[in-house]
């Protein structure tokens, strides 16, 4: 069935001055499939309308709390229904918002991570599967074309048995005490009751285990983690390392640290199996580099010809043009629309077209963050999984 119609979205969070709710706006606008057309911007209600104002949203669907959109929602007929939610508050908003749209019907993309314990991310599983919605994490950094192919590589078995896997987060914005000057990602960000029980391995850390996960496959075995507040008068980690004993005998090492001075969004991964190693950059998205045990090494870049089914969807320009942060975020929404306009056709989304990050994987980055957060605190070399 061809579409015929945008869908239709709102936003919960994400107003004035929030950085990752316009990144979010622009990668949905990107292909031109969805349209904004309500939202409840803020937690102040009053900047909430300015906000919406400033993005035109219509008066009665520009809302100073996302309760009032979604009883706003459910009175509207359901042709004029949003499709889906898109939810970018702090982290300790993920939960209320995201169990109130699923228990009402309405798909979900919401923000990484999912939400603040183990099992509250158990008990939205539980809810999605009842409701049998859409439901995405973004974990953006699994949109980019390198990455997927680094996946189709490894999943096919041309690097062997993975022996050693090593991914690294490093950033330095938050090298002084930011949060006491005002700034406001960096004040939610270092507040427990809003970001949770971890910092630096709850925002970015997160990232780097999906990545991991997404490109491997690997399930964690055990883990022996070293979380630190390097700045002083910070309640949360801002700092961390992490080994990992993965099922079947691999061993990893996970790095998250938004102290390493002047250092912008070091993203990076290397997966060594027996018969080679895989190296990707974030700040280099378009390269992956392949070097085999008994080849020469070689550049794989993004829109080749020769790249996997799954790095060529999601390719938009031909190699060279540069391709990046806004259109890989593009990419996991497009996989989510994808699944949506499935549904509404009544039929199932095939696997190469609906490829996003699923509530599972959002509930698997919330236990990652507890086990790596009491392994800390532990005085055990090891924690099991």
């Amino acid at each position: 069935m061809p579409a015929t119609r945008k869908l239709r979205y709102a936003m919960v969070g994400g107003g004035r001055d929030a950085f990752i709710g316009a990144v979010h706006r622009k990668a949905i606008a990107l292909d031109g499939q969805a349209e904004l057309v309500a939202g409840a911007l803020s937690s102040s209600p009053e900047k909430a309308r300015e906000s919406g104002r400033a993005l035109w949203l219509a008066d009665g669907r520009n809302h100073g709390d996302w309760r009032a959109l979604l009883d706003d929602e459910l009175k509207r007929p359901p042709e004029e229904r949003i499709d889906f939610v898109s939810i970018v508050t702090p982290n300790h908003l993920h939960l209320p918002v995201a169990q109130a749209f699923v228990e009402a019907g309405f798909h979900v993309v919401c923000d990484k991570p999912l939400v603040h314990t183990a099992a509250q991310a158990q008990a939205l599983v539980a809810a999605v599967a009842r409701q049998g919605t859409v439901f995405a994490v973004t974990y953006n950094y699994t949109g980019y074309p390198m990455v997927r192919e680094a996946r189709e590589i490894v999943r096919s078995g041309r690097l062997g048995e993975i022996r050693k896997v090593v991914v690294e987060y490093n950033q330095g914005w938050l090298a002084t005490r930011l949060e006491g000057e005002g700034n406001k990602q960096a004040e939610w960000r270092s507040d427990p009751a809003r970001s949770g029980a971890a910092g630096a391995i709850g925002d970015i850390g997160s990232h780097a285990e999906n990545l991991v996960a997404t490109v491997t496959g690997l399930e964690i075995e055990s883990l022996c983690a070293d979380l630190g507040a390097l700045v002083p008068g910070r309640p949360l980690d801002d700092d961390g390392s992490v080994l990992l004993r993965f099922q079947g005998g691999a061993r990893g090492v996970l790095i998250a640290s938004q102290v390493n001075t002047g250092l912008e969004n070091d993203l990076r991964l290397r997966v060594s199996g027996t018969l080679g190693t895989l190296v990707w950059r974030q700040e280099r998205p378009s390269e992956l580099w392949h070097l085999p045990h008994d080849g020469p090494r070689r550049v794989l870049t993004r829109g080749s010809p020769w790249l996997g089914d799954a790095a060529r969807r999601a390719s938009r320009l031909p190699s060279g043009h540069p391709e990046g942060f806004i259109e890989a975020f593009a990419n996991v929404y497009g996989g989510v629309f994808a699944d949506i306009r499935a549904r509404l056709a009544g039929r199932p989304a095939e696997a190469l077209e609906a490829d996003y990050p699923r509530i599972e994987e959002g509930a698997r980055g919330v236990r990652f963050i507890e086990r790596v957060v009491a392994s800390s605190r532990s005085d055990a070399k090891w924690t099991a999984w």
